[in-house]
């Protein structure tokens, strides 16, 4: 579809309407130059820096990194859209987790805060004493990359088309955003509707902000190879469709004199470069094709980073420590699928997986084992449920297994050794409860039908994982075969929930809310593309989900968080894969970084910076950190 900008008369008439509605609310509301979904903010209104940058870090030099989206090629420049797969750098994967290198937000995140945001675009934010919106006061200097005005009309355009045909991750939060009205031409308020309105004014802060006047002639929902108009710190230099993008750091960037910007984004040149193959990837690093990777295969960072380079010290290894929660990573299951509707086989399938082996013989010992929806977090549940957990809990207890009001599902523990016949004895008899009998050494049900499981995935390094799990279960008479696809029909299939088990990871945010709500919401269970793989339709997740977004301080978060912690973990919706609360990062030795990190991210990017090696671009060399010529 094509849009036009609104001309002046309609932008009259909707200001002088918008106007009238919204002054009174608008009144009795307090500008703040930050937001959180509780209230606090550890940086004052007039605060320099953040704390977890170097303010004197000199600007320059390039960073070539290899993706860490999970990805091994890109087809589009179209970040917005479900369609096609996106090259790195250009959208965060989590509204507000930054970085984003293209597009500017109305706020961007503090690192050091679990979930505060503060004035970019926008100056400040007065949210209703009610919840009932957001007005935002934007600068009147923010630019686009053409030099064209960021204004309301853009805001109010942004968020119309995403919630109209953005990408699922953008367009699902946004369900109780009613609406953006004008106020002026650098003012817009956003509407909610409903009670559990905390997190809403974050998620409107996070959205991509596009121009308006772009997209009047432009296809928005179609895949394209054109650089996007944008008004971030970065624009696209250099394409090579599947193989590698190149930023360049614009000088002439609005917001480089923001609080929020300096000593951010130091690199004149941020260069994503990607592979069909981790091993071919690696031997690039070591060649120096690259300058820095997140190693994600424990076998690989154990025994393949004794090369000269690093024996020499030219090479960097590095742990960087991370406070966040660990993510949800594992074989997902798809409920949706007959054969696999009932918790009880459902949990036969975890039994299967034997981790303490998977760990001691391929991982070198490095990872512990996720057990819980929000690991490495206060919002993990542990033992029994406590008096605050109960009480929310209590009035679905005929809704229950009574298994969530008694110890907290934790998986089986092996000794390592392989023989874990304890546990296959287990999952014999759930699989026997759930009425699958062997018959003449094939897992059947009373129709006679075999007990047939395809696991799905497209990384070849996950092939050493998949193959002792697949015959645990062939040894239980399950028909289990692994599907290898490429990435694109990977995607697809996800999308499309075409599978019965496949590998994904999600992560939570520090302050979760209405992303739940996709993840393991009953409306979000048959909607392509949205982030409820295993199909998850359970009325007391859905009323668990709410308590989380309506929880009214960070204290009676994690208790919601934890009671549906355990009746997730209850459901049994996947097979829980393993976790390491750091980063496994190696990098050539010419950066520097912070003496103080930030808590909530790597900062690579955003705070790192060059220290020698490749000499600085001509037309950047001269420009300090404030973009100052």
């Amino acid at each position: 579809m094509r849009f036009a900008p609104l001309n002046s008369a309609i932008f009259l008439s909707v200001l002088a309407l918008s106007v009238a509605l919204c002054a009174g609310a608008a009144n009795a509301q307090t500008a703040q130059h930050g937001i959180s979904a509780f209230g606090t903010l550890k940086y004052p209104a007039d605060f320099k820096h953040f704390d977890y940058v170097n303010p004197a870090a000199p600007v320059g030099g390039r960073l070539a990194v290899i993706g860490t989206s999970g990805t091994t090629s890109f087809d589009s420049l179209n970040p917005l859209i479900l369609k096609g797969q996106p090259a790195e750098g250009m959208l965060r994967g989590i509204p507000g987790d930054g970085p984003t290198l293209l597009f500017d937000t109305l706020m961007t995140r503090a690192y050091d805060e679990p979930d505060a945001m503060y004035g970019l675009v926008a100056e400040s934010a007065r949210i209703a004493a009610d919840g009932s919106g957001v007005t935002f006061t934007l600068r009147p200097e923010a630019r686009f990359h053409d030099g064209s005005p960021v204004t309301a009309d853009d805001v109010a355009f942004s968020f119309d088309i995403l919630k109209r045909e953005g990408h699922p991750f953008l367009r699902f939060p946004l369900r109780d955003v009613t609406r953006a009205e004008i106020l002026g031409p650098y003012e817009v308020r956003f509407v909610f509707t409903g009670e559990e309105t905390r997190d809403l004014p974050l998620i409107v802060a996070s959205l991509p902000i596009l121009s308006h006047r772009y997209y009047a002639d432009r296809e928005f929902d179609k895949t394209s190879v054109e650089p996007p108009m944008a008004s971030g710190p970065y624009k696209l230099a250099d394409v090579a469709l599947g193989r590698a993008v190149t930023y360049r750091r614009d000088p002439d960037y609005w917001g480089w004199h923001l609080p929020v910007n300096r000593g951010r984004f130091n690199f004149a040149e941020i260069r994503f470069d990607y592979f069909r193959d981790r091993a071919v990837s690696l031997e690039a690093f070591k060649a120096g094709t690259y300058d820095l990777r997140e190693e994600f295969t424990s076998k690989s960072w154990a025994t393949e980073y004794d090369f000269p380079a690093v024996r020499e010290g030219r090479v960097v290894l590095d742990t960087l420590p991370d406070a966040r929660p660990s993510g949800v990573q594992g074989f997902f299951i798809n409920t949706r699928r007959a054969q696999l509707a009932d918790p009880q086989l459902r949990k036969a399938l975890d039994y299967a997986f034997d981790f303490e082996w998977t760990n001691k013989n391929l991982f070198y010992g490095l990872y512990a084992r996720t057990v819980s929806y929000f690991e490495n977090s206060r919002m993990r549940a542990e033992g029994k449920p406590d008096a605050a957990e109960l009480a929310l809990l209590a009035p679905y207890r005929d809704q229950l297994p009574d298994a969530v009001f008694a110890d907290v599902y934790v998986p089986p523990v092996n000794d390592g050794s392989g023989n874990n016949r304890r546990a296959l004895r287990q999952a014999d008899k759930l699989l026997r409860a759930a009425g699958w009998q062997i018959v003449e050494g094939e897992r059947r049900n009373a129709q006679g039908t075999v007990l047939a499981i395809e696991i799905l995935t497209y990384e070849p390094a996950f092939e050493r994982v998949i193959a002792p799990y697949l015959r645990n279960l062939k040894r239980l008479g399950i028909d289990a075969k692994l599907r290898q696809v490429d990435p694109a029909q990977y995607e697809s299939r996800l999308e499309n929930y075409d599978f019965d088990m496949a590998i994904s990871r999600y992560a939570h945010a520090n302050t979760p809310g209405v992303g739940l709500r996709a993840f393991a919401g009953s409306k979000f269970a048959n909607i392509p593309g949205s982030r409820n793989l295993a199909g998850i339709a359970d009325p007391v997740v859905d009323a668990l989900v709410e308590k989380i977004i309506a929880a009214p301080d960070r204290a009676g978060l994690h208790t919601a968080a934890r009671a549906l912690d355990r009746v997730l973990r209850a459901g049994h919706y996947w097979v829980p894969h393993w976790y390491k609360a750091e980063h496994n990062i190696a990098y050539w030795n010419k950066y520097a970084r912070p003496e103080t990190a930030p808590l909530y991210n790597r900062g690579i990017i955003e705070t790192w910076w060059q220290t020698s090696g490749t000499a600085l671009p001509a037309d950047t060399a001269t420009i300090d950190n404030k973009g100052t010529p």
